[in-house]
C-alpha cells in the first residue's frame, strides 16, 4: 500500500519517518519523499496513530484519493498538451473539469496544496517546456509556435518565456544552432 505524507523534503525527513513507523510496529519496503510504502493496508488504528506522530514532526498522512485525483489532474493536463495544434472548444477550468469531474476552484485549491502552485502555473510551466524542446530541436518561426501553443501573438509568447526563465526564446534558437553546428565524432 502506498501512504502520501506533505512536507517530507530531504533525508533526514525520511529518517524520521521511517523512526515513526519503527516505534508504531508499522512495517515498510520503501520510504522516498512523500510516498512509504508497506506490504500491506494499515488498520484504523494504526493509521490513527500514524498520522498523530507525523503531525508532531511537521508533517501530514495525505488520503490517497486526493493523490490520484491530481494524477488525474495531470493526465488531463498532459491530454490537452498532446492536442494542442487543435482549437479548444472550451474554457481551460471547465475542460480540467469535465475531465477531472470535479469543481476547478476545489481542484486548484486541493492543487496548490500538494503540488505548491496553482494548475495555471502548472499547465504555463508545462507549456514553457514544450516552447524549449520546439525552439532547440524544430525549425519552424516564433509566430508559428505562438499559434501552435495558444498565443495572441509571438510577443505575448515572448513576454512570458522571458517572465518564466529569464531568457528570450531566441536563446534557445541559438542552443539549436550550436547543437547542429558540433560535430560527431566516430
Amino acid at each position: 500500500m502506498k501512504l502520501y505524507i506533505k512536507h517530507m523534503v530531504c533525508n533526514r525527513c525520511k529518517t524520521t519517518v521511517k523512526s515513526e513507523l519503527d516505534k508504531i510496529g508499522i512495517p515498510y519496503e520503501t520510504v522516498k519523499i512523500g510516498e512509504v510504502t508497506t506490504p500491506e493496508e494499515l488498520n484504523a488504528d494504526q493509521h490513527l496513530q500514524l498520522s498523530a506522530a507525523l503531525q508532531l514532526h511537521g508533517f501530514e498522512l495525505i488520503d490517497n484519493s486526493k493523490y490520484e485525483l491530481i494524477g488525474k489532474l495531470k493526465k488531463s493536463v498532459k491530454n490537452l498538451e498532446r492536442y494542442s495544434d487543435e482549437n479548444l472548444k472550451t474554457n481551460l477550468a471547465d475542460f480540467i473539469q469535465l475531465s477531472v469531474d470535479d469543481n476547478f476552484i476545489s481542484l486548484n485549491k486541493l492543487f496548490a496544496e500538494i503540488e505548491g502552485i496553482t494548475i495555471d502555473k502548472y499547465i504555463v510551466k508545462r507549456k514553457i517546456e514544450r516552447i524549449k524542446e520546439i525552439l532547440v530541436y524544430e525549425d519552424i518561426g516564433l509566430d508559428e509556435v505562438a499559434k501552435k501553443m495558444h498565443y495572441s501573438s509571438a510577443i505575448s509568447l515572448s513576454n512570458q518565456f522571458k517572465h518564466e526563465t529569464g531568457l528570450a526564446p531566441s536563446h534557445f534558437r541559438q542552443l539549436r544552432h550550436l547543437r547542429n553546428s558540433i560535430p560527431l565524432s566516430n
